[in-house]
């Protein structure tokens, strides 16, 4: 490293202190969901190959919790893949789901967060379907931030397994759909989707500069803030964290108008 490297990494690591130092615990958000986006970018960029930018964005996320676990964020949703990444060439998935599921064992294994899947198992093959289950179960008792792992995850999928949900349970209590149509209300499919016992993401992060959703936590999003970052997952800092809590807590939440 050169000395104009390691002075802007010293100019940085100051800026990120002042940040903090002027940060006020009381804005910030409980919930945060992740868009963790460019790691196939930043590989690029740096003349290296798909798989190794995968390993680099998954390497980030520890360090990305480490920050939450030093505010007051209580549940954190990390996009990991989505229903549409699984048309991507065989080449890249596989290594990929490889890299997922290890990093779902070594969030189990931290023991500081209580993790759970939200997304459909449907797609997933068995070994992962296995690994998530056993990452719910081992967890269930730690105490600390609840770590949504988003694996197998659509919006619109979630709606449509919140519904589906929604109406097998009545099925299950004899209710018709008569009564199901006349009782149905927002705080009842709210309840069916895959995060119904947890708040809403009060902050949603997505990095590499994209500013859209991608049908991210379409129900829950509704009010949340959303802040977008030019940089690439794998070179996410904690400057860069810092500054989307200062940004969310500097803007005055209005539900409606």
């Amino acid at each position: 490293m050169n000395l104009r490297d390691k002075l802007r990494g010293l100019l940085v690591r100051l800026y990120a202190r002042r940040v903090e130092g002027h940060l006020d615990h009381a804005q910030v958000p409980k919930h945060i969901g992740v868009i963790m986006d460019g790691n196939r970018r930043w590989a690029k960029a740096a003349g290296s190959t798909t798989v190794h930018g995968h390993r680099a964005g998954a390497d980030k996320i520890e360090e990305f919790l480490g920050w939450c676990s030093e505010t007051d964020v209580e549940v954190v949703t990390l996009w990991l893949l989505s229903t549409d990444n699984f048309d991507r060439p065989q080449e890249e998935l596989v290594p990929l789901l490889g890299i997922i599921e290890d990093v779902v064992r070594a969030l189990a294994a931290d023991g500081r967060w209580r993790v759970h899947h939200v997304g459909t198992t449907d797609l997933l093959p068995a070994g992962m379907q296995h690994t998530l289950k056993q990452a719910e179960e081992t967890t269930a008792h730690v105490d600390g931030i609840v770590v949504n792992v988003a694996i197998g995850y659509g919006g619109r999928q979630e709606i449509a397994d919140a519904v589906r949900s929604m109406l097998l349970d009545a099925q299950d209590k004899g209710v018709t759909l008569e009564e199901v149509a006349e009782s149905v209300d927002i705080d009842m499919i709210g309840r069916h989707l895959y995060t119904g016992d947890q708040p809403d993401p009060d902050l949603v992060i997505r990095t590499s500069g994209e500013q859209r959703l991608s049908g991210f936590m379409l129900w829950q999003t509704a009010h949340s803030e959303y802040y977008f970052c030019e940089v690439f997952w794998p070179a996410f800092r904690k400057v860069d964290f810092l500054r989307a809590l200062r940004d969310y807590a500097a803007r005055h939440r209005r539900y409606g108008g």
